[in-house]
């Protein structure tokens, strides 16, 4: 895939997810908007793994920790081929594994998650199995910048750092909003990088919509040799449509008929510039 193509996957996938949270008249869309470039390249450049054989022991491990924004999961683990894209029209219905958070009953889905703080522990422990078992397997995870104050997360923050866990790599999707408001005004964790790099992480700061930095970032191996390693990708929620980036109420909003056509044509004509 070309670096042309990977743009334009990413405006697919966009596309994509806001198809099935409108027709599924349900969703997290601007956080699923805000993360979307991340897992691009993680699923297009980045992870080791294979959709007809999954549970290969030495594949690489993805968790989604922020389990909300799964609309953006499925679609890219539809796209690479983890499942037929047509299962997505079940979204959110009576029996359908393709729920509001991931679930391993869907195939390529490491762990159910969705509540907050649970994601990265669950890494930690990969991690140190990983390292025990003599295993070159690299584990991956994407936060939400809404859960950092889970106090789950900053004893795996400590954990990970006093185990040396070089092989964990956590992405924070760092749009500075969540459910009720700014993360300033209702918990600020500012400045998220002093704090990681006081527990022990070595840290680099990119533009979460960058596809080229991400992917420099993910891909480069370790950061610092036995220092668990943090990317701080600045998003914005919402992105790719006008009306909502940066919007508080598209946290979980559902696009109306007019809305959802006006946001496929900008992301038309966003494509038709690359």
């Amino acid at each position: 895939m070309t670096d042309r193509e990977l743009k334009l996957k990413s405006v697919l996938l966009r596309k994509n997810l806001l198809k099935y949270i409108y027709k599924a008249k349900a969703g997290h869309t601007g956080g699923s908007l805000s993360c979307i470039d991340i897992l691009n390249v993680l699923y297009n450049r980045v992870l080791k793994v294979d959709p007809a054989n999954f549970r290969t022991p030495d594949r690489d491990r993805y968790i989604q920790s922020k389990g909300h924004s799964v609309e953006a999961l499925f679609v890219t683990l539809a796209d690479r081929g983890f499942f037929p894209e047509s299962d997505l029209e079940t979204l959110c219905q009576y029996q359908s594994h393709y729920i509001g958070h991931p679930t391993r009953k869907v195939n390529g889905v490491e762990q159910n998650t969705g509540a907050l703080g649970h994601g990265l522990p669950i890494c930690v422990g990969e991690a140190i199995a990983a390292k025990l078992d003599n295993k070159e397997h690299r584990i991956f995870t994407l936060l939400g910048d809404g859960e950092l104050p889970e106090g789950s997360n900053w004893e795996a923050i400590l954990s990970a750092a006093h185990y040396k866990l070089d092989n964990l790599y956590a992405v924070l999707d760092n749009n500075k909003q969540q459910i009720t408001g700014s993360n300033s005004e209702v918990m600020n964790t500012d400045s998220v990088r002093e704090k990681l790099e006081a527990f022990g992480w070595a840290v680099k700061e990119v533009d979460g919509h960058n596809l080229e930095e991400l992917e420099t970032a993910l891909n480069n191996g370790q950061f610092e040799k036995g220092k668990p390693n943090f990317i701080i990708a600045h998003t914005t929620k919402g992105k790719g449509v006008s009306y909502m980036e940066g919007v508080i109420k598209w946290h979980h909003g559902v696009p109306s008929a007019e809305q959802f056509e006006l946001a496929q044509k900008e992301l038309d004509e966003a494509g038709a510039l690359i």
